[in-house]
């Protein structure tokens, strides 16, 4: 920058310019040391420090407010920092869509948690296709791998899926739910448990759940939580024990709602309280869940 008589001070240091200033500003708001809803020093007092007129002052907070880090700048006292603009929040996606580059970002920390609560593990296998490649690779590897999973118990009356006329005392609806739960629980495990060859700590949990979950929670690390509303519908299906009409659900296709924990004290506080949910839940009236054909 060229020093014009301007910025040169009585003594012969050189003074800052308003752009400078700004530049000054900005890092201290930056890093926190002037937070959001606190006023600044009065133009006075930030002439004083910086050494110069009035002026430049008034042309380093007229920057700062045009970026958007300071409001009533045009008033009489002095302006205050302004509250950072909340994140644009994402739009809801298929379970199948969204689910699986949010386990990718989660399988790239050292130490994967994921808990997980659901009707079967039928959205999770193909979401958990990429990551796993990923450390076959060699592109990511972490250390350790936690995955708790709750899924409703084989000996409760399901709300769904159930069949359209009423339960049965061998209920086919049933069976084939217990089959796909049991079934779908063998590959996630095995599918995990291969990353051991790789040196990875892999921990693989059930527990069965008392009752039927209305909703599928993920959460990812402790730092995020999707959830989805099982959405029941009628529908039917040709099997080996005939055409079945019953009240059911597609899981992966129902939309994923993400909340993370540094999206604002909003999102934060769902992640939370999510957890503990989970938590109390794994830990009080959950049972040990045998995958048994």
């Amino acid at each position: 920058m060229v020093v014009t008589q301007e910025n040169v001070a009585v003594n012969g240091s050189r003074r800052l310019s308003p752009q400078e200033i700004a530049d000054v500003l900005r890092e201290r708001i930056r890093v926190g040391d002037l937070k959001a809803g606190e006023r600044l020093p009065t133009q006075a007092e930030l002439a004083h420090e910086f050494d110069v007129e009035r002026g430049a002052v008034r042309q380093a907070l007229r920057a700062l407010q045009d970026d958007g880090l300071l409001t009533d700048v045009s008033k009489g006292s002095p302006p205050r920092i302004a509250q950072p603009p909340a994140p644009a929040r994402e739009e809801p996606q298929p379970t199948m869509v969204a689910l699986a580059p949010r386990l990718t970002e989660a399988f790239s920390a050292p130490h994967v948690r994921i808990d997980a609560a659901c009707l079967t593990s039928e959205s999770l296998i193909p979401a958990l296709g990429e990551p796993l490649r990923l450390i076959h690779g060699g592109s990511i590897r972490p250390e350790r791998i936690d995955v708790r999973i709750l899924l409703p118990s084989r000996d409760i009356n399901l709300a769904f899926p159930v069949p359209v006329d009423g339960r049965s005392d061998d209920d086919p609806v049933h069976q084939r739910w217990l089959a796909m739960r049991n079934a779908q629980g063998h590959v996630l495990r095995h599918n995990l448990l291969t990353l051991r060859t790789h040196g990875v700590d892999v921990n693989v949990t059930f527990r069965a759940l008392p009752f039927t979950p209305p909703v599928k929670l993920y959460l990812l690390n402790g730092s995020e939580a999707l959830m989805a509303y099982y959405m029941v519908e009628r529908r039917e299906e040709s099997t080996d024990a005939g055409m079945l009409d019953m009240y059911d659900v597609l899981g992966t296709e129902s939309l994923l709602f993400s909340f993370k924990k540094a999206a604002g004290q909003r999102d934060a506080a769902f992640v939370e309280e999510s957890q503990k949910w989970f938590d109390a839940l794994w830990e009080t009236i959950t049972s040990d869940l045998t995958l048994s054909y």
